[in-house]
């Protein structure tokens, strides 16, 4: 039976910034409308707690079965590792993604924009088929473009919509900003993982592009952020403090630049993680002020 310590690590706590940055971006924007809502800004990083971590056990559950993880390197799998009953970590799968589902049935209710539960639901299933199901699209080298939609767009458009009504280019741009980062995180993750996910037979994107063309893009990734904040500067001038978290990366160029490989390369998913949050919330102050 697993112990608490290795239900945390395997809830893969070092991802929580993918969910936490977006809703303080969102939120940022929000204020920059005069909108801001405490309530209702609690609720939606609830949501993307309780969504990110159900995705979490959803991917651990689903690529134990498969055999995924039996050679994975990085935190602990609990199924992979036989740690963990896979039953358990199904149900707590779906007990978070429930959570999520629940609470943003909550948001919804009490802001009356019913057409966010569309959006609400498939946020839910993409959670699950990513590697779930009987053709989860994880494995077709569509994991990156999902986190882009979900926790770069869905969620900082969305934190920014249940308070204003509407959204903004400020809102825009730190959606993409957020989708970037995140995208770079998983890009990371799955550049470690080319050897083990090509033995698996798990085709992502990294394993398409190959171990050259993923650090390219990896690269590409988190530039992009910084251009935003410069054209975000254009319009809200103190944003260009966000500027200031560019040196977080340099370890993380260094690595993915300089040819690291395996466990080289997981100080990069971190670095990523902590930039795109310093980022998240150093723009979000500048535009409230």
């Amino acid at each position: 039976m697993a112990t608490m310590s290795e239900w945390i690590e395997g809830a893969r706590p070092r991802t929580l910034p993918n969910a936490i940055a977006p809703v303080v971006a969102g939120v940022g924007a929000a204020i920059a409308l005069d909108a801001f809502s405490w309530w209702r800004s609690l609720l939606a990083l609830l949501v993307a707690l309780s969504l990110i971590i159900g995705v979490n056990f959803s991917n651990d559950y689903s690529d134990g079965v498969r055999g995924t993880d039996e050679h994975r390197v990085g935190p602990l799998r609990l199924v992979g590792s036989g740690t963990a009953d896979p039953k358990a970590v199904l149900r707590a799968a779906l007990g978070c993604l429930g959570l999520a589902g629940g609470l943003g049935l909550v948001l919804v209710a009490l802001t009356g924009h019913w057409w966010l539960l569309v959006v609400g639901a498939l946020c839910i299933l993409g959670a699950w088929f990513y590697t779930g199901g009987k053709k989860p699209y994880g494995y077709y080298g569509l994991g990156e473009l999902a986190v882009f939609v979900f926790f770069g767009l869905a969620a900082v458009l969305g934190t920014t919509y249940v308070q204003a009504g509407r959204v903004s280019w400020a809102a825009l741009g730190c959606a993409v900003a957020v989708g970037c980062f995140s995208m770079g995180v998983l890009t990371a993750n799955n550049l470690r993982d080319i050897p083990t996910d090509l033995e698996s037979g798990k085709r992502t994107l990294a394993t398409r592009l190959g171990d050259r063309g993923t650090r390219r893009m990896y690269l590409t990734l988190i530039t992009v952020p910084y251009v935003i904040t410069v054209l975000l500067g254009l319009g809200h001038p103190l944003t260009l403090i966000a500027l200031v978290t560019a040196p977080m990366l340099l370890k993380s160029v260094k690595a993915v630049g300089g040819g690291q490989h395996g466990r080289a390369l997981i100080p990069a998913l971190r670095d990523t993680g902590l930039a795109m949050l310093a980022w998240s919330v150093l723009t979000a102050v500048a535009l409230s002020v």
